[in-house]
């Protein structure tokens, strides 16, 4: 469902989105992301990780962090995916978007309901705290949240929070 979701979001914001990325886990290391990411026809790129719920750092975490790291990728923000991981420490996010859609200060939780305070917590949002990133936002399980990101929706959620990044990144996908 996350792929159909990015892939979704991608088409309706102009975006290019590497679905050899998807996968639980991750089936692509960062190296080989990055060869991807090079070769898309324009910018920005949409790329998805995922470690299967696993604890401690996964294929997707070493990824994700590879990535942000990476000198000749500029990472303009994150969409990080709440789930009921409870050996997750979780991470701060900028903002959120709930299940209808609102943007939000704080995190949600997996069936983005608004969390009155604390942190993010999904399985593979950990790296985060490690990571130098310009702007975290959080959305539920594109899975869950009463199908409110679902394909008959446009994929709403994640279109959204995605909408978000490009808009703080000053960025025009037109």
């Amino acid at each position: 469902m996350a792929r159909r979701a990015a892939e979704e979001a991608a088409r309706r914001l102009k975006l290019r989105c590497i679905s050899a990325s998807a996968g639980n886990p991750t089936p692509l290391s960062g190296p080989e992301l990055v060869e991807l990411i090079k070769q898309a026809v324009h910018d920005p790129v949409l790329v998805m990780v995922d470690d299967r719920g696993n604890p401690g750092t996964g294929p997707g975490e070493e990824a994700l962090a590879y990535l942000c790291r990476h000198p000749e990728i500029r990472v303009l923000g994150i969409v990080a995916v709440a789930s009921n991981t409870r050996r997750a420490r979780g991470v701060e996010v900028d903002l959120s978007v709930d299940s209808e859609g609102r943007i939000r200060k704080g995190p949600v939780d997996k069936d983005g309901r608004p969390r009155s305070r604390g942190v993010l917590r999904g399985d593979t949002v950990d790296v985060l705290r490690r990571l130098d990133v310009p702007l975290i936002v959080g959305i539920g399980d594109p899975g869950k949240m009463d199908g409110a990101d679902g394909l008959e929706h446009g994929c709403a959620i994640t279109t959204r929070a995605i909408e978000a990044i490009l808009e703080r990144a000053n960025v025009n996908t037109e």
